[in-house]
């Protein structure tokens, strides 16, 4: 991996031996945040990050993604559009089945930068959780879950300029959604009848599938219920599951917040 970019830098795959102020991530206390698009990890960072001031966070998925997964791939071309990126990510999960844990877990970082306890955001689905928990004894986790049509809802408010797709436009937005590959493995009928009448709230029928696609496109790669079962069973020091419904923002900071103070 290059460290070219400066989200990446003091954070290097192993070549060199290792320098005196860098440890492999595999054996640091990394705290890891779980969940898939639009579940509230933001909230979640905020507060672990707040409630220890000195608690760094690592370059993101996305900049991990980028360096190690998509422009070897690519020759270094860079790319914004979501369904590519799963494509191109599911590809190096072919040959890397703890997918981005894997990635991560073989990377060292330079502790006089990131401390001895950094953050990750983050991971998702049961194959990369249980490849962390399995593989970095020293890790524990934060998972994140939402029912995917608030997900939707939640990713329509952001305004994310990397939540892009490639979206048509053309037929009625109930019609267009009901054509997207594996919609209904994700959204019962009703579900969809709901989403396609968000244009009556003000949002665009092109932003509303772009969103939806987005999350039938992740749920296709990643399944946020297993990884949230698996991560049940460890001990409750090493795994913290929320759901970000039931409890609002607020909520969810508490909740970390004492989890990380080893109050939970």
């Amino acid at each position: 991996m290059s460290a070219a970019s400066p989200a990446l830098s003091f954070l290097r795959a192993p070549g060199a031996p290792p320098a005196a102020a860098e440890r492999p991530l595999a054996e640091l206390p990394l705290t890891v945040l779980v969940g898939v698009t639009g579940v509230g990890k933001s909230t979640a960072l905020a507060a672990l990050t707040g409630a220890d001031a000195g608690m760094r966070v690592l370059p993101d998925r996305r900049d991990v993604t980028d360096a190690v997964m998509i422009l070897p791939a690519t020759g270094g071309a860079p790319v914004r559009d979501r369904e590519e990126r799963f494509r191109l990510t599911a590809a190096y999960r072919q040959s890397h089945p703890g997918g981005m844990a894997q990635a991560l877990g073989s990377l060292l970082a330079d502790v006089t930068h990131w401390g001895e306890a950094p953050v990750f955001d983050g991971l998702r689905g049961l194959e990369e959780v249980a490849h962390a928990a399995r593989s970095f004894p020293a890790w524990r986790f934060v998972a994140l879950g939402a029912p995917d049509a608030v997900r939707v809802r939640r990713l329509l408010g952001r305004a994310d300029a990397f939540d892009q797709v490639e979206a048509g436009r053309s037929g009625a937005l109930r019609e267009e959604l009901a054509a997207l590959k594996g919609v209904d493995a994700v959204f019962a009928p009703a579900e969809l009848d709901e989403l396609a009448a968000l244009p009556q709230a003000g949002f665009a029928p092109a932003d509303v599938l772009a969103k939806v696609k987005i999350v039938v496109s992740e749920r296709r790669n990643y399944d946020p219920a297993a990884a949230e079962a698996f991560l049940r069973t460890l001990p409750p020091a090493r795994a913290l599951v929320l759901d970000t419904v039931a409890l609002d923002p607020a909520g969810v900071a508490a909740a970390v917040r004492a989890w990380a103070g080893g109050e939970a």
